[in-house]
């Protein structure tokens, strides 16, 4: 059974929490309701009693877990029960963790746990996933729930490449400045110190200052790097808390050109997520609930949860998303639509369709912007720094005096 950290808050508003055992996260709610206790907040502790790895270690990458749902699909469709599905599928993947996670998963099963259950016990398959698998069970129709889901994350991972395959050039480049710069400032710019040095001539004030930060470059190389190997672990950790995902998440959304793509992006991941969750047989407001949770962005997750709380008001979903005031117009138009003609899964895919087109092809035009700013930046930079290396050399080669 898995372990659940759950806060509950009793008729006079004390606040308790503690650690409970239950087969699922609804099991140990529906518990502490029936004692008359208010559950304020509950999640999943661990992998269960008895586990020996905590979730963390236990990720299993996108690509793995798509193959592993074709291949489920696949034998589903063939009349193969879940439990063989489940035993052969775990026997042949090459990933340890992800084995014993199956293996966990397929004992589970067998204990009498829902397949919706056991794959959530295990603290690390998305949250969208097991609550697809539990629409399905409800509806009966797992093989078609499990399809849609596999579709959707197809989509989703061609996508992620795209974008990935999209930023390697520019990473390269800043990159090879970086290394560049460092390599000119630390070890060539000294060895010109020494030349001039041993000149004893008085120097232009451009070459004495590129001098001066070249031998302190060098004298404190090791110090600098430390500090700035100390800065990064310092904002990944900050970065890492509630309150600093959420500053950098509005950081990164008011950032001129690449804030509109990064805001589009996390709209078609919603948009999609909430076509495939309706599709599956979900209510609205347990997929806004599930899909709000999924989303990379902090500042649009609110949002979404915000939106949801109205729509379990009677509001309808385009005029609480509307609300949030941190959706797209035309999001909202074609949401609005689908809701009045009664094709909301149909329009959401619309709407995910159009931004993921929008997104490739405004990423295109930043980064045609970005590589030649990268570019001109690196030559300037260079530039100076040979410049005011050469300034004196070129005043002597004149007939001047270095002064």
């Amino acid at each position: 059974m898995a372990q659940f950290l759950i806060k509950t808050a009793d008729e006079r508003g004390h606040v308790t929490e503690q650690v409970e055992a239950g087969r699922s996260e609804a099991e140990v709610r529906e518990r502490f309701l029936q004692q008359g206790l208010l559950v304020v907040a509950i999640k999943l502790r661990g992998l269960g009693i008895g586990s020996k790895r905590t979730a963390a270690k236990h990720k299993v990458k996108l690509a793995n877990f798509v193959i592993f749902n074709q291949q489920m699909v696949t034998l589903v469709r063939a009349g193969l029960p879940i439990l063989s599905a489940l035993d052969l599928l775990g026997r042949q993947q090459k990933d340890d963790n992800f084995r014993q996670l199956l293996f966990d998963v397929r004992d589970r099963v067998k204990g009498g746990e829902l397949l919706s259950q056991a794959f959530e016990a295990q603290g690390v398959f998305p949250k969208v996933y097991t609550t697809t698998l539990l629409a399905g069970e409800k509806s009966g129709n797992l093989e078609e729930v499990l399809n849609r889901y596999v579709h959707f994350q197809r989509l989703a991972l061609t996508f992620s490449k795209k974008l990935k395959a999209s930023l390697i050039y520019p990473a390269i480049l800043v990159v090879g400045v970086v290394v560049m710069m460092t390599f000119l400032v630390t070890f060539v710019v000294p060895r010109f110190a020494d030349l001039y040095n041993n000149l004893g001539a008085e120097l232009p004030e451009i070459t004495a200052f590129m001098l001066a930060v070249g031998v302190a470059a060098q004298k404190y190389f090791l110090l600098m790097l430390a500090g700035l190997a100390l800065l990064a672990f310092g904002l990944w950790r900050w970065s890492r808390s509630e309150s600093g995902s959420l500053q950098l998440d509005r950081l990164r959304l008011a950032t001129p050109l690449l804030g509109t793509i990064w805001l589009k992006y996390q709209v078609s991941i919603f948009t999609r997520m909430m076509s495939t969750l309706l599709s599956g047989g979900l209510p609205l407001v347990p997929a806004l609930s599930t899909a709000g949770a999924s989303i990379e962005s902090r500042e649009i997750a609110v949002a979404v949860v915000e939106a949801a709380q109205r729509v379990r008001e009677g509001q309808p979903l385009a005029r609480s998303l509307q609300d949030a005031k941190r959706f797209p117009e035309l999001a909202i138009e074609m949401i609005e639509v689908g809701e009045s003609t009664g094709a909301l899964p149909q329009m959401l895919t619309s709407v995910a369709e159009f931004f993921e087109e929008d997104v490739e092809t405004a990423l295109a035009t930043a980064l045609s912007l970005v590589e030649p700013a990268i570019l001109v930046v690196m030559a300037v930079v260079v530039a100076f720094v040979l410049i005011s290396l050469y300034l004196p050399i070129f005043k002597l080669g004149a007939g001047g005096v270095i002064r």
